[in-house]
């Protein structure tokens, strides 16, 4: 996923006043550097910024499908980091939550953030603890688990992988454009299979479902010559899982596309720009941010193609508050063949505006 370049300078550090101070060192990415497991669970503190992103559908007792998505950021500020007062923002903790249900017409979504400061904030190594307030995303026994509580809905899910992470790009080195130095380590965890409650207004569900996982950290920003990408994360009905994604221009053109398309019988397969490509189709304008975005899509991928449609068209998410973007996050289903073949998230970005980092 491409969060990476989501939420750093402009869109994070200038609303905490801390923009001006910012510098470059940060760690960078290597191609053939080992992912290591447990280990790479957990933070990586020293590179610029990190995220752990869950998206999913569930269907409760009633038969009513939604999606859902949680998000924690941590952020390498910078600042203050030889000034031994605990109070330094040295790392910022950012969240954010989105309940789609097609009955309500538009996404319900909630945003946090704050300095990384125990037990208020924080994002720690070893394993996956990442959590504001009373927001959290925790793997404990080998279950992902979050708790999100929000004023219009909350969600309560456990989230259990049933295999091993799959490494995107080159052994997990996920290159991003076409200078090689734009790049992060990046995993997925497909097909998590989902259990717990959601609560909606004053009503509460049991629901399950499934759900995709994705951990991305690096040191590197927006390049240059883009503006925006789209990106997809599907768990295909057979038991395999696409990751799919391109990096546009200001023109629309890809600049840079791959993907990770994993078969039912665990055998995956990396695919080069060459062998990915997204067409846009019909369109859906905001009337809130008067952003126009592709909400149904065709996607080859190496031999198939793919076409995307969107369990409802309203699913942009405005983040002002916290990474300071807006931008299109929402569940779809994948059709080959005219039959439906999978379900998963499709996020797009630049489209309101390009990103000012």
């Amino acid at each position: 996923m491409m969060r990476f370049l989501a939420c750093v300078l402009v869109c994070v550090l200038a609303p905490w006043g801390l923009l001006a101070q910012a510098g470059p060192a940060y760690p960078p990415v290597h191609a053939g550097s080992a992912l290591t497991f447990p280990a790479d669970f957990g933070a990586h503190p020293d590179f610029r910024t990190e995220w752990w992103y869950v998206t999913g559908w569930v269907g409760d007792e009633h038969g009513v499908e939604r999606g859902f998505q949680v998000t924690f950021f941590r952020v390498r500020t910078l600042i203050g980091e030889d000034n031994p007062s605990r109070f330094a923002p040295t790392q910022l903790v950012l969240a954010h939550a989105a309940l789609a249900d097609p009955g309500e017409g538009r996404l319900l979504h909630a945003e946090r953030s704050a300095r990384a400061m125990a037990p208020l904030a924080g994002a720690a190594p070893g394993s996956t603890r990442v959590w504001v307030d009373d927001w959290s995303l925790v793997l404990e026994d080998g279950v992902y688990r979050t708790r999100i509580v929000a004023d219009d809905f909350s969600l309560m899910l456990d989230m259990r992988p049933p295999g091993p992470p799959v490494l995107n790009g080159r052994g997990g080195f996920s290159q991003k454009a076409p200078d090689p130095i734009n790049a992060s380590y990046y995993y997925s965890r497909p097909e998590l299979q989902v259990s717990g409650a959601i609560r909606q207004g004053a009503q509460t569900r049991q629901v399950s479902g499934h759900a995709w996982l994705d951990h991305e950290w690096s040191s590197e920003i927006l390049p240059a010559g883009a503006k925006g990408w789209d990106w997809v994360g599907i768990n295909l009905n057979d038991g395999g899982s696409l990751m799919a994604f391109q990096m546009r221009g200001h023109d629309g053109a890809a600049i840079w596309s791959a993907a990770t398309l994993r078969a039912a019988s665990g055998e995956i397969a990396v695919l080069a720009p060459d062998r990915v490509a997204f067409e846009a189709g019909r369109r859906w304008t905001s009337a809130r941010s008067g952003a126009t975005y592709s909400v149904e899509w065709r996607i080859r991928a190496g031999e198939r193609t793919f076409t995307l449609q969107p369990l409802m068209d309203d699913q942009e998410l405005d983040s002002s508050r916290s990474t300071g973007a807006i931008y299109w996050e929402g569940a779809v289903r994948l059709l080959e063949h005219g039959v439906e073949a999978g379900r998963g998230y499709l996020e797009m970005t630049g489209y309101a505006d390009r990103l000012q980092m």
